[in-house]
Protein backbone atom coordinates (compact mmCIF):
# COMPACT_ATOMS: atom_id res chain seq x y z
CA UNK A 1 0.00 0.00 0.00
CA UNK A 2 0.98 3.33 -0.89
CA UNK A 3 2.11 5.92 1.71
CA UNK A 4 -0.90 8.17 2.04
CA UNK A 5 -0.33 11.82 2.83
CA UNK A 6 -3.05 13.48 4.71
CA UNK A 7 -3.51 17.16 5.99
CA UNK A 8 -3.42 17.53 9.66
CA UNK A 9 -7.06 18.97 9.20
CA UNK A 10 -8.32 15.91 7.40
CA UNK A 11 -6.05 13.22 9.80
CA UNK A 12 -7.87 15.03 11.94
CA UNK A 13 -11.19 14.98 11.19
CA UNK A 14 -11.15 11.15 9.80
CA UNK A 15 -10.01 10.54 13.54
CA UNK A 16 -12.98 12.24 15.04
CA UNK A 17 -15.21 10.09 12.83
CA UNK A 18 -13.46 6.73 13.57
CA UNK A 19 -13.84 7.46 17.55
CA UNK A 20 -17.29 8.22 17.42
CA UNK A 21 -17.80 5.20 15.08
CA UNK A 22 -16.06 3.25 17.80
CA UNK A 23 -18.07 4.80 20.90
CA UNK A 24 -21.05 4.07 19.19
CA UNK A 25 -20.64 0.60 19.34
CA UNK A 26 -22.69 -1.76 16.78
CA UNK A 27 -19.80 -3.18 14.92
CA UNK A 28 -17.99 -6.38 14.97
CA UNK A 29 -14.89 -7.65 16.96
CA UNK A 30 -13.01 -7.35 13.28
CA UNK A 31 -14.32 -3.66 12.42
CA UNK A 32 -13.76 -2.43 15.56
CA UNK A 33 -10.02 -3.84 15.07
CA UNK A 34 -9.67 -2.44 11.87
CA UNK A 35 -10.93 0.86 13.24
CA UNK A 36 -8.92 1.43 16.07
CA UNK A 37 -5.71 0.41 13.95
CA UNK A 38 -6.71 3.43 11.73
CA UNK A 39 -7.56 5.37 14.53
CA UNK A 40 -3.94 4.61 15.79
CA UNK A 41 -2.53 5.48 12.56
CA UNK A 42 -4.16 8.62 12.31
CA UNK A 43 -3.82 9.57 15.67
CA UNK A 44 0.02 9.29 14.53
CA UNK A 45 -0.15 11.58 11.66
CA UNK A 46 -1.72 14.49 13.49
CA UNK A 47 0.65 14.08 16.28
CA UNK A 48 3.58 14.20 13.31
CA UNK A 49 1.94 17.59 12.21
CA UNK A 50 1.59 19.23 15.34
CA UNK A 51 5.48 18.30 15.89
CA UNK A 52 6.34 19.08 12.88
CA UNK A 53 5.07 23.06 13.84
CA UNK A 54 6.31 23.33 17.13
CA UNK A 55 9.99 22.41 15.74
CA UNK A 56 9.30 25.19 12.94
CA UNK A 57 8.07 27.49 15.58
CA UNK A 58 11.29 26.86 18.36
CA UNK A 59 13.63 27.49 15.25
CA UNK A 60 11.68 30.28 13.92
CA UNK A 61 11.99 31.87 17.80
CA UNK A 62 15.60 30.67 17.90
CA UNK A 63 16.36 32.35 15.11
CA UNK A 64 15.06 35.71 16.44
CA UNK A 65 17.27 35.76 19.53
Amino acid sequence: MAEEKLSYESAREELVDVVRRLEAGGTTLEESLALWERGEHLATVCQGWLDGARKRFDETIDSDR
